[in-house]
């Protein structure tokens, strides 16, 4: 039986329209991941959008709780129904039906032979103590000795500390007595006999910064009901991890280690880590995350190092995680089409981290080993941070070890050893991006729905002023300065699919500086005096011919990455705009230098070629049996635009482009870096901008020509490489020659030198002085400046000189040493310099003729 297909097909029957499964990567900036199903309709339950044509909807959302409010990554593995990644089936009414029909909904699906088919008799009800509408209306379904009442911690939901909430109903599946018999294997205890199933809020209530809850005009239904727990529960298994969603995964890991998964083995947990480790892994990476130092990028490595740690307690010593990628494929391919499209480069980027965390994690177990024999009951919080710092350990994997030991971590240590390297990257996610705009958005929704796109047809349009907002999102009759417009049809493209958004003018005198969407509505930012009702000719300003060319030139460049460096490409963001285009993609290294001028050559040559863009508008299953790449993440329709150039390029796309291949001109490749692991950047130029940056090399390289009197640049650096060397030796040979004449005298059979000079390299004159007699002792100084710069040398003389130039060098005030044949120091008193010669002079005396 396929539960999710079952699900789906029956809600849909009670007049659900059936949503895609969004993002785990959400469209708020509250959130990090998708956490429950309901999240891709907050704005509706909040009332911030309104509600939709059809008022009741279902899906199968895949969640992700890992990080923040909803974390059980401590518990997955160890726990017979935690995961990282599941999906939630869910049902929802946006002030449509309530109560009644969710109750008689669920119940239908969970009791009837033609779904669920689940015993009556293993079946419990629990409602909110407060709840008497909810028991009376499950007394309809279920006898009332299996309904149980329950506070606010069971049976009560809400989407924060204010806005809607409400009393919740839950259904609960007897697991049985002789399975789990222990004190906590009541309702309402933590053990695992009685599994609850489904979770039916009644979204009723409002509550306010006070506190006080206010009835909902439109009361409304979120339910969840786990994938995996009811999957589980038709098999009759006791534990998620073997029914059929994860034991393809627990016998593919027992190969590659050599040992069948067992579950009353020790080490049954790894197999279990690893095995749901890899699903949430894999679906981040398919939808663009990657690994990272911060954000939800660093949450996708802990979850990664935390599985490729249990494969090393299972004796893997290699790269293993990305083996199993195939069999995900085999298990969760056919419902989420992006895995296979996605299939290599998954395992590219799990590969390539599993290698980085390879390389440490033996040296960094050794050292958690050794400070664990120092340790009886707190671990070393420095020890801690050197192996998330050095060895690369996520510090809730060592906590994760530390844990299976019962012992705690010192964790103000930790911090403070994080604090003190404030270079280092945070390793708590604390949000990213800004918070959404909030306005008088939905009433302008419900008043005018959706405004008319005609700018795909024309850049120009006679429009009527619907509606406007001032600076602040605020409903008014008029503006006299910023604010924006809504138009009842617009040739204004709103910033979509990294394409910026539109300029112009509305009736020349308004400018037009920005378009974008709100609640799917195109709003362009303005600059002028409009009132509402205002009759204007809209212009879309030239340079959209610009950024079309740029558009259209990242299609190219998208095909041409793919041809030349493989099908594991896929784009990570982009931005084209009127001076530029940049692209990201997933790749596991830096480009060559050989990789960018063939892609660069790749992209010139179709645009040679002058070959004709073409846009069709389509289904969205005919769309992808033309070949056309869709990008995660991004809203499609059910008919979608196909933007093509012949076969070379075929992508799903809202923007606009150009006709013909042969409008971009130029395409010029200005830089390729990277941006975090696995993803690299292109910037690149076309079109006007390509022509400008054309113009600005050539007139450098005139410049360059007229400094260098050359015509020929290359003849002309290599005769200056020649000019100067030249230029070096007369130098030298000058400095050489106007050197001073250092004579010897000789004192007790010795030859001495003391000298101040002006030039030179006073140590290559030692070594010179050196070099031309048997015996010597030197000490030579130089003014350098506001400096001094002495050095001595002694060769078959009893004189140190590491002795004699400390005697002298604190005289100029300085000092310094070395070995006995030469040393040197320096010394900020030049004024001193006279008297420094005769003190080493002195220094001579005393050694030669005193008998040292």
């Amino acid at each position: 039986m396929d539960i999710r297909k079952e699900f789906l097909d029956f809600f849909q029957s009670k007049g659900h329209q059936l949503i895609p499964s969004s993002p785990l990567v959400p469209d708020d900036a509250t959130l990090m991941f998708t956490n429950a199903g309901m999240v891709q309709f907050k704005n509706i339950f909040t009332g911030e959008a309104p509600i939709p044509e059809i008022p009741r909807a279902t899906s199968s959302q895949t969640c992700l709780r890992a990080g923040g409010k909803h974390n059980d990554l401590d518990n997955v593995g160890y726990t017979a129904r935690h995961h990282t990644l599941f999906e939630m089936l869910g049902n929802f009414s946006f002030a449509d039906y309530f109560k009644k029909e969710a109750i008689a909904y669920a119940w239908e699906f969970v009791t009837s032979e033609k779904y669920l088919n689940l015993p009556v008799d293993k079946l419990w009800v629990t409602v909110h103590t407060s709840d008497d509408e909810a028991e009376e209306l499950w007394k309809e379904h279920i006898a009332a000795d299996r309904i149980l009442r329950f506070g606010d911690a069971d049976n009560f939901w809400q989407m924060g500390d204010t806005g809607p909430c409400g009393p919740s109903s839950e259904i609960f599946y007897d697991q049985g007595e002789e399975n789990f018999n222990g004190p906590e294997d009541k309702m309402g205890g933590e053990g695992d006999r009685f599994l609850e199933i489904w979770n039916l809020v009644f979204m009723q209530y409002y509550r306010d910064e006070t506190g006080t809850l206010t009835p909902l005009p439109k009361p409304s239904i979120d339910t969840g009901m786990g994938l995996e727990r009811v999957v589980a529960i038709k098999e009759g298994k006791l534990n998620n991890y073997h029914s059929s969603l994860f034991m393809p995964f627990l016998e593919k890991i027992g190969e590659l280690v050599g040992a069948p998964y067992d579950y009353e083995a020790p080490n049954s947990a790894s197999y279990r880590v690893i095995a749901d480790h890899l699903r949430s892994c894999s679906f981040l990476l398919a939808q663009g995350v990657n690994f990272d130092k911060e954000g939800r990028g660093y949450v996708l490595r802990r979850i990664m190092r935390r599985a490729i740690r249990h494969g090393y307690l299972l004796g893997l010593r290699e790269p293993f995680m990305y083996k199993l990628v195939d069999t995900l494929i085999e298990q969760m391919g056919e419902q989420y089409e992006y895995l296979p499209d996605r299939a290599e480069a998954i395992k590219t980027s799990m590969k390539m981290e599993e290698e980085r965390f390879f390389d440490t994690i033996e040296a960094g177990i050794k050292l958690f080993n050794e400070e664990l024999k120092n340790t009886s009951d707190v671990f070393n919080g420095e020890v801690a941070f050197k192996l998330y710092d050095t060895y690369g350990f996520p510090l809730d994997l060592t906590e994760d070890m530390l844990r299976e030991k019962n012992i705690k971590l010192d964790i103000d240590a930790f911090d403070a050893k994080m604090e003190a390297q404030k270079a280092q990257s945070k390793a708590n996610w604390k949000g990213t991006g800004d918070a959404s705009e909030t306005g008088d958005f939905k009433a302008l929704k419900e008043a005018f729905d959706v405004n008319e796109f005609v700018g795909y047809e024309s850049t120009t349009a006679s429009a009527k002023v619907l509606a406007l907002l001032d600076a602040d999102f605020n409903q008014v009759e008029r503006i006299d300065g910023k604010g924006w417009v809504l138009l009842d049809k617009t040739p204004f493209y709103a910033e979509s699919g990294g394409q910026t958004g539109d300029t112009g003018t509305l009736n020349s005198d308004v400018k037009v500086l920005d378009t974008r969407k709100f609640l799917e509505m195109n709003l362009s930012e303005v600059k002028g005096k409009l009132s509402v009702g205002d009759e204007v000719e809209a212009v879309v300003d030239t340079s959209r011919a610009e950024i079309e060319k740029h558009h259209s030139a990242t299609h190219l460049l998208h095909a041409a990455l793919r041809a030349i460096l493989g099908d594991h490409i896929a784009q990570a963001g982009s931005l084209n705009d009127d001076k530029r285009l940049r692209f990201d993609f997933s790749h596991p290294q830096a480009m060559t230098a050989e990789e960018i001028v063939k892609v660069e050559a790749w992209v010139n040559d179709k645009i040679s070629r002058a070959i004709p863009g073409k846009t069709e508008v389509m289904s969205i299953e005919e769309a992808k049996n033309s070949g056309a790449m869709a990008l995660f993440g991004e809203k499609y329709g059910d008919e979608v635009r196909v933007v093509s150039f012949a076969d070379d390029s075929i992508e799903l796309c809202g923007g606009t482009h150009v006709g013909n291949a042969a409008q971009i001109g130029l395409f010029m490749i200005t830089k390729e870096s990277g941006v975090s692991a696995g993803v690299r950047r292109i910037e690149a130029v076309c079109g006007n901008a390509a022509r400008e940056m054309v113009n600005g090399l050539r007139d450098e390289l005139n410049e360059i020509k007229a400094e260098l009197k050359n015509q020929n640049p290359m003849a002309g650096i290599a005769k200056l490489k020649e000019q100067v060397k030249t230029l070096k030796g007369e130098l030298a040979s000058a400095m050489s020659s106007s050197q001073k004449e250092l004579s010897a005298v000789e004192v007790n059979g010795v030859n001495v030198i003391v000298e101040e000079v002006e030039n030179g390299d006073i140590k290559t004159m030692i070594d010179e002085i050196k070099n031309k007699y048997e015996n010597i002792a030197v000490m030579l100084f130089m003014k350098k400046g506001d400096k001094v710069m002495l050095a001595a040398g002694s060769k078959n003389t009893p004189i140190k000189a590491g002795d004699w130039i400390k005697s002298i060098a604190p005289i100029v005030g300085g000092g310094g040493g070395g070995r006995p044949d030469f040393a040197q120091a320096g010394g900020k008193d030049p004024s001193k310099i006279t008297t420094a010669l005769e003190e080493a002079k002195v220094y001579l005396s005393e050694v030669l003729e005193g008998g040292n």
